[in-house]
């Protein structure tokens, strides 16, 4: 079987970039947020923010583990999920792992002009934001940096990508 996990900061692009990795790989292609959001019948947002960062995390962590994954799957995960618990030594040892980097300056502007509410990000904008995304990349890079593969999320295509996880 065949596992490929996304994991870098919220914003880079994991489920976007999932999403056409799958496609150009004729994967099957999970969103783990969105798994999550099926089973508690509410957003990653509503929830972490009704029930809590260490109950979220369990959840997340949980899902991560006990998804039957279909043979050949690109996976994308939450920005925070490969930093708690053992979720990325365990992702590591299950498929092979995919960091997209990109810089806090590029994160800032892409998540100042997201659609979709991030919980941890509580409405910061401008410099605010930008001093909160450096802080947070600081504390979770290490985690990322583990990942089999890292990737420029500015410069990447998907054949780039088929290339790096050796499927060309």
């Amino acid at each position: 079987m065949s596992l490929i996990f996304l994991v870098g900061f919220m914003g880079c692009g994991k489920t976007s970039w999932g999403r056409k990795l799958a496609a150009g790989l004729d994967f099957t292609f999970i969103d783990l947020d969105h798994k999550l959001e099926a089973q508690v019948g509410t957003t990653v947002a509503e929830y972490f923010a009704t029930h809590g960062e260490e109950k979220f995390r369990l959840l997340e962590s949980e899902i991560l583990k006990t998804t039957d994954y279909p043979e050949n799957t690109v996976v994308s995960t939450g920005g925070g999920l490969p930093c708690f618990f053992d979720n990325m030594d365990w992702m590591t040892s299950h498929g092979q792992t995919l960091y997209i980097q990109l810089s806090p300056k590029a994160l800032a502007h892409r998540l100042e002009n997201a659609k979709t509410p991030r919980p941890v990000l509580q409405g910061k904008k401008g410099d605010d934001l930008a001093e909160f995304i450096e802080h947070k990349l600081a504390e979770r890079e290490g985690f990322y940096l583990k990942a089999t593969h890292h990737v420029d999320g500015m410069s990447m295509s998907v054949d780039g990508l088929k290339e790096v996880v050796g499927a060309i």
